[in-house]
């Protein structure tokens, strides 16, 4: 697992953010804290998992990137939607790879 460099947090997970981080990456039960990653098909624009999902085997496996971070689902979808909002002021469109290598080249 992998974390994007500029994380998003929405403001409850702003509060609890270190331990957050910490548990997802212990691999410890959590209840209620979602991350939102790019999308795993080329339907979506972004995924949203409850963080515990991440303990199951196939997602230890893999090389998900961490986008942002959440305290509820609520508070999940505020924090996709300023990605998106980002993502349009920066190219215009819908491409999260494209989003992140313009802010990777701003970086």
């Amino acid at each position: 697992m992998r974390w994007y460099h500029h994380l998003y947090e929405g403001e409850k997970a702003k509060e609890k953010r270190y331990s957050i981080i910490q548990r997802i990456r212990g691999r410890k039960f959590q209840k209620g804290s979602y991350v939102i990653t790019p999308p795993s098909n080329g339907n979506n624009v972004l995924d949203i998992y409850p963080s515990n999902i991440l303990l199951l085997p196939c997602y230890r496996k893999s090389d998900l990137l961490v986008l942002g971070i959440a305290a509820d689902y609520d508070e999940a979808l505020e924090v996709a939607g300023r990605i998106v909002v980002d993502m349009y002021k920066r190219i215009g469109r819908p491409d999260i790879d494209e989003f992140l290598a313009a802010a990777e080249s701003e970086r």
